[in-house]
């Protein structure tokens, strides 16, 4: 019941394992300071802002994990219907502001960790398989939606790359 574009269960772990690894490396090249500063993609999130916009999404797909374990629906789905995506993620980067980058980075690591293991946990079928009796689409393919970007599912991290590596450039210590 997967699409053809939906990567399968191993792919798609290394596909976000490869994301955040990509996203850690560029982040690790910044001071403290310059994880809080402003300006990323010549917007008015920090590359910490970044880190916990990331998690959040990840934390939406365990939330869909869970839900499905329960029978019911993805929570993040009425959510994006009743508010857009843009009202969500600045709900969910203005919820994760106060904490200090280290707690961001730690959190978001916890959260990734627990993603993949997840994943990881799942089988093929269940990848394969809606994740309620009511779904139409592939458990797979919904979780690669909600962790996807415009190159693909799964691939949320790619899609801030460019302006995480400008930042850098800019701010980062060799």
């Amino acid at each position: 019941m997967a699409t053809d574009d939906t990567p399968a269960r191993r792919r798609a772990i290394r596909i976000l394992e490869d994301g955040h690894a990509t996203v850690n490396d560029l982040v690790d090249r910044l001071s403290p300071r310059a994880l809080s500063r402003t300006g990323l993609g010549g917007g008015d999130w920090s590359p910490k802002d970044l880190v916990g916009h990331l998690e959040s999404w990840e934390e939406y797909a365990i939330e869909a994990l869970d839900a499905w374990a329960r029978g019911k629906g993805v929570p993040i789905d009425e959510e994006l219907w009743s508010k857009g995506t843009s009202k969500v993620n600045v709900e969910a980067v203005a919820r994760k502001a106060p904490r200090p980058a280290s707690a961001t980075r730690r959190h978001a690591e916890r959260t990734h960790a627990e993603l993949v293991g997840r994943l990881e946990a799942m089988t093929d079928a269940q990848w394969r398989a809606p994740g309620t009796p009511r779904g139409r689409k592939a458990a797979g393919a919904r979780l690669g939606g909600i962790l996807g970007g415009p190159k693909g599912d799964f691939r949320h991290a790619e899609a801030h790359l460019k302006e995480l590596r400008a930042f850098v450039a800019e701010y980062g210590r060799d």
